[in-house]
């Protein structure tokens, strides 16, 4: 009996994790909040951070299931993505990541200089401070993603923009982390060749989706009943992408099947093909997903100077991606509401900002103290994100001229 169920307790803990989501989604809609955010809070409450309801022995499965659910879920945000809106926020996008980059790096740098002694670690405290503005730079556009899609706002030109902005984000966050562990570490990479393998990616990539996107138009011109193998080719595609992506490019799987979901958008079948993903996504993948987040976080003793430490890393977090990519935003001829609302998109650190922690600890690059804090903030940021975005987008707004004239006439 104990046997069976360590070998299949995986589908309670679906089950269980499918239940609490949409409960908790529905109860946070009545309050008026997205559905994610309820999703995030069932994670906290099943996990170790609070119940501990979901064992070690279903984390393998789930863990992989949610790599999936993300995958999935940034294939179908380019799936319906304006491509030509998105070609115009580009430029703008390009400098809201930048800004987006550089404010939470000194940021991070700033709050981690006042409070950090190395805690016996052998690594340069300038390198341990900059590493603190590094995990500070992530950005999970996955929740960012969720709530637009709910908000019915993510083919909006400030929608595009974010997304836009965290794409590039993504790949400043991988440029920035590759140049601090180089130095910590020689062994971690040459920075050069990291830098041309992000490169090729772009490049072979773009080739690859740009056939892609011709044969699919070509393809699905024909006028077959069976509308099926459509959705199995662009699966298939939108996995080689995101597999090619993380393993021969070093560039995040998410980027990869934003990518191919691209590729297949303003393709004649496109919409049927989005409705198929976002079935698959609400039944099983996005829940499990956002349920993941929660039940990664674990909770450790601190002390009091570590959580004044804790509410300003916060406060920073949070002040640096608004103001950052606010300005950028600004700067780009955005409205004012559209500029706050592209800051607030970005705040969310969620899976990504783990994982680079989990990386520095590894590598000797982080005070070991300082890892409760950034799991608090990760916590906060993922789940404010939602809550912030519903209210910048509630007052009804003028229509999004956001770029000049004179970018438009060029």
């Amino acid at each position: 009996m104990k046997e069976a169920m360590h070998e299949y307790g995986f589908l309670l803990s679906i089950a269980i994790i499918l239940l609490s989501t949409k409960f908790l989604g529905l109860l946070t809609q009545k309050f008026k909040m997205p559905q994610v955010v309820g999703a995030l809070i069932a994670g906290l409450l099943l996990g170790p951070a609070v119940f501990d309801i979901i064992r070690d022995d279903s984390m393998s499965f789930i863990n992989n299931v949610s790599e999936i659910g993300v995958i999935v879920l940034m294939f179908a945000a380019g799936l319906e993505t304006d491509i030509h809106e998105l070609k115009k926020t580009g430029g703008p996008s390009l400098l809201i990541a930048v800004l987006g980059v550089l404010f939470p790096i000194v940021g991070g740098f700033g709050i981690a200089y006042l409070f950090n002694d190395g805690n016996g670690t052998d690594t340069s405290l300038f390198l341990q401070n900059m590493f603190i503005g590094v995990i500070l730079t992530a950005t999970s556009v996955s929740i960012t993603v969720e709530t637009l899609k709910e908000l019915g706002k993510l083919s909006s030109k400030s929608g595009n923009a974010i997304l836009g902005a965290a794409l590039i984000d993504d790949i400043l966050g991988i440029i920035a982390l590759t140049i601090i562990t180089s130095l910590a570490s020689p062994k971690s990479g040459n920075i050069a060749f990291v830098l041309i393998k992000i490169a090729g990616f772009f490049v072979i990539g773009s080739l690859a989706c740009i056939g892609f996107h011709i044969f699919m138009k070509k393809w699905c011109s024909n006028k077959g009943k069976d509308l099926r193998r459509y959705v199995v080719a662009s699966f298939v595609f939108c996995l080689l992408m995101s597999f090619s992506a993380e393993v021969f490019f070093g560039v995040a799987d998410i980027t990869g099947a934003f990518f191919a979901g691209v590729a297949i958008s303003n393709t004649p079948r496109c919409k049927y093909i989005t409705s198929r993903f976002d079935t698959l996504s609400y039944l099983l993948l996005s829940p499990v997903f956002f349920a993941s987040i929660g039940l990664k976080v674990v909770l450790p003793k601190m002390t009091g100077e570590i959580i004044i430490f804790t509410i300003l890393l916060v406060i920073v977090a949070l002040i640096t991606k608004i103001i950052g990519c606010g300005l950028g935003a600004k700067l780009c001829k955005f409205s004012n509401k559209n500029s706050i609302r592209i800051g607030i998109g970005m705040i969310s650190r969620g899976e990504v900002a783990l994982i680079v922690a989990n990386k520095g600890e590894a590598l000797g690059l982080m005070n070991t103290d300082f890892f409760g804090p950034i799991v608090i903030m990760v916590v906060f940021t993922t789940i404010i994100t939602p809550i912030l975005l519903k209210l910048a987008y509630k007052t009804k707004s003028v229509p999004e001229l956001e770029i000049a004239d004179a970018a438009s006439s060029t």
